[in-house]
């Protein structure tokens, strides 16, 4: 007669520190916040004229270095962290207000008035140029690149620019997007609003991209020969 199955041996060990992480799992989320805001903070402090040192960032935070090194690896993957975080609050609010309007139209230019926006502020355009900046040089020192923040942006503008019949409304949207956030990046670098006239143009400009290609959705457009 076989023997019964018996359950797997429970690793004690794993399971006090899986209740451990689990404890400590909303303090640990705290740290991190304060983190992201204390190197935000920070940043804006240096500007574009030096880059914070870790000490800075958790003597703002109230923290030590080893909460610093308990969550980052480097002063770089705190510096991503802090570009994606800015990314995700852009992204929530241009969505947000983006859902109010009815229109494909209205919401390719909420989406684009709220990209600018963020060189109108002065406190807000300094902290954004600021983190940009020390930003600058992590496609070289990341194991993996983040994702440009042009690229995460463009995907909102897939629903609308599909509604205006775009032939191509990712790699239209993905254009318009580097665009738009290029000319934002001038604007902050310039220390300087965009006009009305501005923000305008460029409505008109993320407009027109849906247009391109219509006259060829049966088939290429014949090219005029030379000669004969």
């Amino acid at each position: 007669m076989e023997n019964p199955s018996l359950p797997e041996p429970v690793d004690v060990a794993s399971r006090i520190a899986r209740q451990t992480l689990d404890k400590r799992g909303p303090d640990y989320t705290g740290e991190v916040r304060r983190l992201i805001d204390a190197g935000r903070t920070v940043m804006r402090r240096c500007g574009t004229d030096s880059r914070p040192r870790v000490a800075d960032i958790v003597a703002e935070a109230g923290l030590s270095n080893e909460g610093f090194y308990r969550h980052f690896a480097s002063k770089d993957a705190l510096v991503a962290a802090i570009l994606d975080d800015g990314t995700e609050r852009l992204l929530s609010y241009l969505a947000h207000q983006m859902a109010k309007e009815p229109t494909a139209e209205g919401r390719v230019r909420c989406w684009v008035e709220g990209v600018l926006a963020q060189a109108a502020d002065e406190e807000s355009a300094a902290t954004t140029l600021a983190v940009l900046w020390n930003a600058a040089s992590l496609r070289g020192t990341m194991a993996v690149a983040p994702t440009p923040t042009s690229a995460r942006l463009a995907t909102l503008l897939h629903a609308p620019f599909a509604e205006l019949h775009s032939t191509e409304p990712v790699l239209d949207a993905e254009i318009v997007a580097h665009a738009v956030v290029g000319m934002l990046n001038d604007l902050l670098w310039g220390r300087r609003t965009p006009t009305r006239a501005e923000s305008d143009r460029l409505v008109e400009f993320c407009l027109a991209a849906c247009t391109v290609g219509r006259d060829q959705r049966d088939g290429p457009t014949a090219r005029p020969t030379s000669g004969g």
